[in-house]
């Protein structure tokens, strides 16, 4: 099916510490991101990319974690997506780091609630009394579901974006300590590769859709270290026994098949760590594959 899709920029590196991933949303429209979705018949609106501060420029910061400079990020990014979306619109967020998922989440959700398909080898559930590193990507999802930083918490309306419910992960293989008993204790569906091993990603993702039968809108935020560093070698922090090329492409296309997925996050695509842009390449064939790209 036609639609709009809002390409959205957001050229975030402030989340975590290795450089190079504000270059992410370049390597994903050099790859052919717009080109590839076009051809498959949607119209494609790419309204370039939402300002974010050079860390250099931050330093007063830098002991906070760039939180200030992230929460006018995320801000910005919550209104680009609310706007997307009552525009009739699909966003697209390119990053960037996981961070912006705290807006750009909350932004879709903001008239009508949506189930979110979280596809990461990490949960990113992590908030300031458990995080190792203290790095804000790192509790991205425990955000958005009302714990961690009041500034962040907020952004766009009060409180949670989203309810436990609401919420699968897909893909998981690295938690840290605090972070995995969290988890354990939230509620939210998780799937972690073991699962995929031994259930296979078909049966995974078709149970990840019963699980969020209750809502009509899906948003999948789809961090590219997901992948097997073998395949996807351009992220920040890579985790070994991730997701093959076809278990990545089966989720997508099962995802596509539901006919409900009306947002994506694509994030964490570092060209500095990539091999000839391998990692964009990728990213953008499965988010063909997600808008309808088939086989036959």
């Amino acid at each position: 099916m036609s639609t709009t899709i809002q390409i959205i920029g957001v050229p975030i590196d402030l989340g975590q510490t290795h450089r190079g991933v504000d270059m992410g949303p370049g390597a994903l429209r050099y790859a052919g991101l717009a080109s590839g979705l076009a051809v498959l018949g949607h119209h494609i609106r790419d309204t370039g990319n939402i300002a974010v501060p050079i860390r250099e420029t931050l330093s007063e910061e830098r002991h906070h974690h760039y939180l200030p400079a992230i929460r006018r990020t995320c801000q910005a990014v919550y209104e680009a997506g609310r706007r997307a979306v009552e525009e009739g619109a699909v966003p697209l967020f390119i990053g960037g780091d996981h961070s912006l998922a705290i807006g750009s989440i909350g932004g879709v959700t903001h008239n009508t609630p949506a189930g979110l398909i979280w596809i990461d080898a990490h949960a990113d559930f992590n908030t300031p009394a458990t995080t190792l590193t203290g790095n804000i990507h790192g509790m991205t999802l425990a955000v958005l579901l009302g714990e961690g930083y009041p500034e962040l918490v907020d952004v766009g309306r009060t409180g949670p974006k989203l309810g436990p419910g609401d919420v699968v992960v897909i893909g998981i293989r690295d938690l840290d300590s605090g972070e995995r008993t969290r988890l354990g204790e939230s509620g939210i569906a998780v799937y972690t590769m073991r699962d995929i091993d031994e259930r296979g990603m078909g049966a995974v993702t078709r149970e990840a859709l019963e699980r969020l039968e209750h809502r009509e809108r899906l948003h999948v935020s789809l961090d590219m270290d997901c992948l097997d560093p073998l395949v996807g070698p351009g992220v920040g922090t890579p985790s070994p026994g991730g997701l093959s090329y076809r278990e990545a492409q089966l989720l997508m296309e099962i995802l596509a098949d539901s006919d409900r997925v009306r947002s994506l996050d694509m994030v964490e695509i570092n060209p500095i760590l990539d091999q000839r842009n391998q990692t964009a390449a990728i990213a953008v064939e499965l988010a063909s594959s997600l808008f309808g790209k088939r086989i036959l």
